[in-house]
């Protein structure tokens, strides 16, 4: 990852609703949910819950797939992954291998 992707990323999740929305996509799991749900869970508005998710999705930190009239978003787990892995790239004095553990739950 480069690291205007990583600062990108970091931008995105550094807004009160659209780190609330991609941890509850994390909570949520594989099965996703739909953006209805997204919005009335969070008490967040259609419009300004669209504009997060779009940032989200263009940061790489969730991915949709479309449900007949329904957008269901998931959690990009391996966006997290590739952005906790810059940013562990040269932790633990320079033996990156010991946060692989750490990396490897996330995957």
């Amino acid at each position: 990852m480069e690291k205007n992707r990583a600062i990108t990323s970091l931008a995105a999740l550094a807004h009160d609703q659209r780190i609330d929305v991609f941890r509850l996509l994390v909570k949520a799991g594989p099965g996703g949910m739909i953006a209805g749900q997204i919005a009335q869970t969070l008490a967040i508005r259609a419009n300004t819950l669209s504009n997060n998710l779009n940032i989200l999705s263009g940061a790489g930190l969730i991915r949709s797939t479309r449900e007949g009239r329904s957008i269901r978003y998931f959690a990009d787990m391996e966006g997290m992954r590739v952005l906790l892995s810059f940013l562990m790239e040269d932790c633990c004095g320079g033996h990156p291998e010991q946060c692989q553990p750490v990396l490897n739950q996330i995957a």
